[in-house]
């Protein structure tokens, strides 16, 4: 597999490469920056209205309706695996469930609206359904497992903590108006967008350079039918890509014109849409190498056992 990307990158003018992470890097700042704003000022709004013993009830890591309640939100939010990091955030600030907060983070970039009508006009129903099938039921266990093992302690605690809140003179000799909710979730909102930022540009970085030096027939070569393990292949070149799943579904018929199977294709979307290399580094912020290597790894696993199981009852 290396061999072949090596001899793509000899044929491919340096300068074309470049111009397309660039303006790959655009795309992703203007994307991640804007959505990433705007989902925790949502997020910071929903927290001041909803008390956190509220969510904490909903998503309670010890009743199992938890799981299915962050599993069906995240099916039902329109998020790509990093835009997804604010609303996480506000989960673990309200110290949910963990478990089902994961389940939330599993789910929420793989099952959405958007991502089920279109793979029902270009995989047919039964496909969909049982790529929901799969998404939905794995999602759940894999909380279920993290929890059980005691992934929580390897969540760093420091972004989460709350900044006093001053009122009247408590936090000063000059007295203070308390602010409005739209006052207090902008000051979130900004406080941990700062925080985060850092992070979320070498994420941008990283993931332009994938996308502008990642040939587009790439895929096609490695994935292909000579390829005994074109599903491992498939999902371990999809992790590192940030691509939504609805974003891939119109490849899906030039990649099934050159062989590629539908295992292979259904490898790509899991592993690229549940998981990145700019989520990932994000996630790095908020989860120690335990917790933020098992999260990969679930996606993996999910994206190889889906692929397996497509071309078992397709092919």
């Amino acid at each position: 597999m290396f061999d072949q990307l090596q001899n793509y990158l000899n044929t491919m003018p340096l300068s074309d490469m470049l111009q397309e992470s660039f303006w790959m890097f655009i795309q992703l700042f203007a994307e991640l920056s804007i959505l990433f704003l705007i989902i925790s000022f949502l997020v910071g709004l929903l927290r001041q209205k909803l008390p956190d013993s509220k969510i904490r009830n909903i998503l309670g890591g010890q009743k199992g309706r938890g799981y299915l309640t962050a599993a069906l939100l995240g099916s039902i939010t329109p998020f790509c695996s990093c835009s997804s990091i604010p609303v996480l955030v506000g989960l673990l600030k309200a110290r949910a469930g963990f478990g089902p907060t994961m389940t939330f983070l599993f789910t929420s970039p793989l099952l959405n609206p958007l991502v089920i009508a279109l793979f029902i006009p270009v995989l047919g129903w039964q496909v969909t359904a049982l790529y929901a099938l799969l998404a939905f039921s794995v999602s759940v266990l894999a909380g279920l497992t993290l929890n059980t093992l005691g992934f929580e302690r390897f969540i760093k605690s420091e972004l989460l903590e709350e900044k006093p809140r001053c009122c009247g003179s408590s936090c000063g000799a000059t007295p203070q108006i308390t602010p409005t909710i739209w006052q207090t979730a902008g000051r979130e909102t900004w406080d941990m967008f700062k925080q985060m930022f850092p992070y979320m540009f070498v994420a941008m970085i990283i993931g332009a350079g994938v996308h502008g030096f990642l040939p587009a027939d790439f895929f096609t070569e490695v994935a292909g039918p000579q390829n005994p393990a074109a599903i491992p292949a498939a999902a371990l070149i999809g992790i590192p890509l940030y691509m939504r799943v609805s974003t891939l579904l119109p490849l899906v018929s030039a990649f099934l014109a050159k062989g590629v199977s539908l295992g292979a294709i259904m490898a790509l979307a899991i592993g690229s849409g549940g998981a990145s290399l700019p989520e990932a580094i994000l996630l790095h912020k908020l989860f120690y190498w335990p917790l933020l290597s098992a999260f990969l790894l679930v996606v993996f696993a999910m994206a190889v056992l889906s692929g397996f199981t497509f071309n078992f009852l397709f092919t």
